[in-house]
């Protein structure tokens, strides 16, 4: 059901386990999650594990389709609907029929096909764009956003009933930062995926390298350390998998103009004291020793604090 989701982080078996109850079931599954997380291989994996996985899974990124043409590609059209349509065109619904359909980025539907997708939910009926005959399908809805659906209702830019028609069984999906113990895993996974596809024999995972992994907050998350592991593969010489620190910056937002003196004054107060501790410690977060017990505070807090001001503490080790 899971084969391509690796990791064994509890995070992410709060995850799979929560798939694996739903996937029987045909009821409707909102997955949440930064952009990167695999919002997709979730869906895959609960139609794989349901009773329509010898049927049809068929993907829609919302996001990627011009708003005037998102209720044909969902619903399709008749003839003559559009200038120059010279046929009928099934829409996405219809193909997945007996089968799952999923809605990428279903945040960014405009308020008429809202209504439409409302209406599927709810009767699992349609008419296709410029006729009038009802289509009936049974098809299983599972959605997916980056956004925050609460706050589209509460500002109208979202349907308040659609959303809680969305959210029956809701599957939130951690960042990568929040499963840093799957990295490893992650690495050696992909690493062997793009060697095999470039014929490389790659043995051994340079040990700074995973250091800086385990202290990167991957904005990107898996999908960007998918990009930075391939980048690497491509350009290795040699049995050992590393790569160069400079790829993984952090890169501070700039203060916005409107941002008062006195804000950025203690921004950087803060970065001095943190990176006082960190020099003392020699780069060690938690521990007896470690930079946390020095500032008073708690390791997490310090670890949020270090990747929201974007400081390296391995430049801090002792060589």
């Amino acid at each position: 059901m899971c084969e391509e989701i690796v990791g064994s982080s509890e995070p992410l078996r709060r995850v799979l386990v929560q798939a694996s109850k739903v996937a029987p079931t045909d009821s409707t599954v909102l997955v949440l999650g930064e952009t990167g997380t695999g919002k997709e291989l979730i869906a895959r994996a609960i139609h794989n594990g349901s009773k329509r996985s010898n049927r049809a899974f068929i993907r829609v990124n919302c996001a990627a389709i011009p708003q005037s043409l998102i209720a044909s590609e969902l619903f399709g059209h008749e003839k003559g609907s559009f200038t120059g349509t010279t046929q009928r065109r099934l829409g996405r619904f219809e193909s997945a029929d007996g089968g799952t359909i999923f809605l990428d980025e279903v945040g960014d539907l405009p308020p008429d096909t809202q209504v439409a997708l409302l209406r599927v939910l709810q009767e699992r009926e349609f008419e296709r764009v410029g006729g009038s005959q009802t289509v009936s399908v049974d098809v299983r809805v599972i959605a997916a956003t980056n956004r925050d659906l609460t706050s589209a209702v509460a500002e109208g830019r979202f349907r308040q009933d659609l959303f809680y028609r969305l959210n029956v069984f809701p599957i939130r999906l951690p960042a990568l930062r929040e499963r840093i113990s799957d990295i490893s895993l992650l690495v050696g996974y992909l690493i062997d995926r793009y060697a095999k596809k470039l014929g490389k024999k790659i043995r051994n995972i340079d040990k700074k390298t995973i250091e800086l992994f385990h202290a990167y907050d991957w904005p990107g998350n898996i999908r960007e350390l998918q990009n930075v592991v391939e980048r690497a593969v491509i350009l290795s010489e040699g049995e050992t998998f590393f790569v160069d620190e400079t790829w993984l910056t952090h890169v501070t937002p700039k203060l916005a103009a409107t941002t008062s003196p006195l804000v950025a004054d203690l921004v950087e107060h803060e970065r001095g004291i943190l990176e006082a501790a960190l020099r003392e410690s020699e780069g060690v977060v938690g521990g007896p020793t470690g930079a946390a017990v020095k500032l008073g505070i708690p390791r997490q807090t310090l670890e949020s604090k270090i990747r929201k001001l974007g400081i390296n503490r391995h430049r801090f080790k002792a060589s």
